[in-house]
């Protein structure tokens, strides 16, 4: 608990899921919390709920709107932040989304936008505030999902995101050593959050098959292991026993792996098309 007393976290996405379940843990260990996303009356709800999370009456907690996918936005409200609220401590980027479908139906324009969010918005964010971390040190984690460390049928323009945002920790992680800046990520699986509701959505026939039988973790149990990554410094942030054996078994058997993906695939697909069969006759 000592690790976050008077310390100051800014988290984009800290409105809701993963964000919101860190945002709230944060504040019972002592720590000053301001949140960051894009709706104004979720970011209030929010910011009264970290509130009553506080361990004492000195805590600090705020929320400002912000779209994290426009740079210029980001620059304006992020150095507002730090005028107002002082230099983060720690930066966690947790704003993300997907929509799940098929590559031939996901249009140019929901590939960008998913670039947007999910790693451009990190970068901005990072790009922001990095000049004043450099000043004292501090951390930086950006969510990924296991879905960038293992390509995932049915998420192609976010499995590109969220690969990329591993590989963008690594390389800051080696590059900000030497400002005692450390860097984590963090790579969840399926998490009962809004966003999975509305991924569920859209989902392929087998990528529902693929999840099907795996745990589904809470906000809470996620944000308990980034907290823990955060104090042992660890990089590669994986909660769950199901994501650490997939990482695992993807690392040392990476063609057993796809074997077994795409036996499930294809005999979804046999399915599918044997009842398509028997509609037409």
């Amino acid at each position: 608990m000592k690790a976050f007393i008077n310390k100051r976290i800014f988290i984009t996405g800290g409105s809701s899921g993963i964000g919101l379940a860190a945002a709230k843990q944060l504040a019972e260990k002592g720590a000053h919390v301001t949140i960051f996303a894009r709706d104004k009356d979720r970011l209030e709800t929010a910011r009264a709920e970290i509130t009553r999370h506080g361990r004492s009456d000195q805590q600090q907690f705020f929320c400002s709107q912000l779209d994290v996918s426009d740079g210029q936005a980001v620059t304006e409200v992020m150095t507002k932040a730090v005028d107002a609220f002082g230099t983060p401590d720690i930066l966690i980027n947790c704003a993300g989304r997907a929509y799940p479908r098929y590559f031939e139906d996901i249009t140019l324009e929901q590939f960008d936008e998913t670039m947007k969010i999910n790693l451009y918005g990190i970068w901005h964010s990072i790009s922001v505030l990095l000049p004043f971390m450099k000043e004292k040190g501090g951390h930086i984690v950006n969510v990924s999902s296991i879905a960038g460390l293992l390509g995932l049928f049915g998420y192609t323009d976010y499995c590109a995101s969220k690969f990329a945002i591993v590989g963008l920790s690594e390389a800051l992680k080696s590059e900000l050593k030497k400002y005692n800046i450390n860097v984590s990520v963090l790579c969840p699986p399926d998490t009962d959050t809004p966003g999975f509701a509305v991924e569920n959505k859209t989902k392929p026939l087998e990528t529902q098959t693929i999840s099907k039988g795996a745990k589904v973790m809470t906000p809470d149990e996620v944000a308990s292991q980034l907290l823990k990554g955060i104090v042992s410094n660890t990089f590669l942030i994986i909660p769950g026993k199901d994501g650490k054996f997939t990482w695992l078994m993807k690392r040392l058997f990476p063609g057993l792996v796809d074997y077994l993906i795409q036996r499930t695939i294809k005999k979804v697909q046999l399915t599918s098309a044997l009842k398509d069969q028997r509609l037409m006759e």
